[in-house]
């Protein structure tokens, strides 16, 4: 088995499906299940809260006891049935506990299979993840890109098709066989893979801190980029294409990241990435335009890719086997959930007041990663040297 065209296959399959729901589900609420922008916030919000707790307790304690398999499999099948139930869902809390649902399942795929490519790089089995993961963003390029010409064509009823239909191809992927270290019993647990250890690694707290304000300041983007393309009239037809610019950055990145900043610190990539993500968010507030908007689009290799890799860089190179479950969860808990709920909440605040605000909130974050990511390039120089 080519575990490396393995791994790449999951990953384009899953952001297929990821290009299509991060984008486009918040408008596919508010303009088809016909309800207002306060009540995608809080459905929203809600979900992200749930995607915490699935993927801070649900995840590791399954990880702990499942192989890496059947954990896909379950967490696949999951994902389907509860896409399935958003059919006859019509009202406010009929959404919200579909939405609940979906978010038990759905969103701990991202760490499981970040955990998956974190042991076969450990096992020497995966000699590139950047290179893996890069058709993972190909395929939310793909899913973008198509999902387009079928919504100016279809209306956005498309865009739940589209997403049942390319969760159902995942859902048939995990049911192939799979590399073998991937099928066995996981190892009885160790205290270096405890979440109280984690919690007592100073290192792992700020590098932990520092993604999550940089995660959590693409909030507003995730969840309010697609209505803000429409209120600064973007026609339909190029809507996934502008999305997708950032998708295109991201995939440029991956490609060249493990060849070209193999030598480059931990801190100063984090440094790099908040300092990409407040340019981007002022571009946009400064001037609120197709023409910078797409600018802008650009620094997600930075703002996102970049931090991303800067903080699988340091699960692949400093966190024990035992623990990478644990790490990835609280990882996708708090930087990819939690801190992203509430920076939506703000968000959709400042969006009612005015939609540049809501960009602009978006620095309280960026700033203080910068200041933490320096601090941590400091520290780490200092011991290098001693």
């Amino acid at each position: 088995m080519n575990v490396q065209r393995w791994m790449s296959a999951k990953f384009f399959v899953f952001f297929m499906t990821w290009g299509i729901f991060l984008p486009y589900w918040t408008g596919w609420l508010i303009n088809v299940k016909s309800i207002s922008i306060g009540e995608a916030s809080i459905i929203m919000s809600a979900g992200l809260l749930m995607r915490g707790v699935s993927t801070l307790l649900v995840f590791p304690f399954a990880a702990e006891r499942l192989s890496n398999q059947t954990l896909l499999r379950i967490m696949a099948i999951g994902s389907f049935i509860a896409l399935i139930s958003y059919i006859p869902a019509t009202s406010f809390t009929a959404l919200l506990l579909v939405t609940l649902l979906l978010h038990l399942f759905y969103p701990a795929l991202m760490p499981a299979l970040d955990s998956v490519a974190g042991l076969l790089a450990q096992h020497k089995q995966l000699p590139n993840y950047g290179k893996s993961r890069s058709w993972g963003s190909i395929g939310f390029v793909v899913a973008g890109m198509t999902l387009t010409l079928f919504t100016a064509s279809l209306g956005e009823t498309a865009i739940f098709w589209a997403l049942l239909f390319t969760t159902l191809l995942f859902t048939i992927l995990t049911l192939r066989p799979s590399p073998a270290v991937l099928t066995s019993p996981p190892p009885r647990s160790e205290s270096s893979g405890s979440i109280k250890t984690l919690l007592n690694n100073r290192s792992f707290l700020l590098i932990l801190a520092i993604v999550i304000l940089l995660q959590a300041a693409h909030a507003v983007y995730y969840n309010y980029g697609y209505i803000f393309l429409q209120h600064i009239g973007a026609p339909a037809s190029a809507i996934g294409l502008i999305i997708n610019i950032a998708v295109i950055a991201e995939i440029i990145f991956f490609s060249v990241a493990d060849r070209l900043l193999r030598t480059i610190s931990i801190g100063s990539l984090l440094a790099i990435a908040a300092l990409g993500s407040t340019v981007r968010w002022l571009l946009i507030f400064i001037s609120p335009t197709l023409v910078i908007f797409c600018i802008a689009q650009t620094l997600h290799a930075l703002s996102f890719a970049m931090g991303h890799y800067a903080f699988m860089k340091f699960l692949i190179n400093e966190v024990p086997q035992a623990a990478i479950s644990k790490a990835q969860g609280i990882y996708s808990a708090l930087a990819l959930s939690w801190s992203t709920a509430l920076l939506t909440m703000l968000g959709g605040y400042l969006y009612e007041i005015e939609p540049r605000y809501a960009f602009l909130g978006m620095i309280s974050c960026t700033v203080p990663s910068m200041m933490l990511a320096l601090s941590y390039r400091h520290k780490t120089k200092n011991l290098s040297t001693n």
